[in-house]
C-alpha cells in the first residue's frame, strides 16, 4: 500500500468556515464526512484535521500564509488511480471553490 498526504483546499479558511456555519450545517457536514469515512474504511490512516495558515517562510523572507490549504488527511491505496476514485466522492468537493491535492509519501532512503 502507498500512503498519500491529502490536502483540502478552499477559498475560505477553515476557521471562517466553522465560524460562519450553523449547528445544523456543521452536523450535516460532519455526517457527510463520517459517511465518506465509513466507505473509505481501511484507506484512512489518519482522518486529519482542519488547518489554519500560520506563516509562509522562504529564504530571506517571512510572510503571513494564504488560507488555501484548510485541512489534511493521510490515506493509503494500491495506486494513485484507486485513491483518485475514492476522493472523487469526497464531501469536501461539494463546497464552492474547493479542491483536493494528493501527494504520494515517498519512503526515505535507508528507512
Amino acid at each position: 500500500m502507498t500512503k498519500f498526504m491529502v490536502l483540502y483546499r478552499s477559498a475560505v479558511s477553515a476557521r471562517d468556515q466553522m465560524a460562519n456555519t450553523t449547528p445544523e450545517q456543521a452536523q450535516a457536514g460532519m455526517e457527510a464526512w463520517m459517511a465518506w469515512a465509513a466507505k473509505a474504511g481501511d484507506a484512512i490512516v489518519d482522518l486529519g484535521a482542519p488547518l489554519e495558515s500560520a506563516a509562509h517562510v522562504g529564504p530571506g523572507s517571512t510572510a503571513e500564509g494564504a488560507a488555501q490549504v484548510t485541512g489534511y488527511s493521510i490515506l493509503q491505496a494500491e495506486s494513485a488511480d484507486e485513491l483518485t476514485a475514492l476522493l472523487n466522492e469526497h464531501p469536501h468537493l461539494h463546497m464552492t471553490g474547493s479542491s483536493i491535492d494528493a501527494l504520494e509519501l515517498i519512503p526515505m532512503p535507508g528507512s
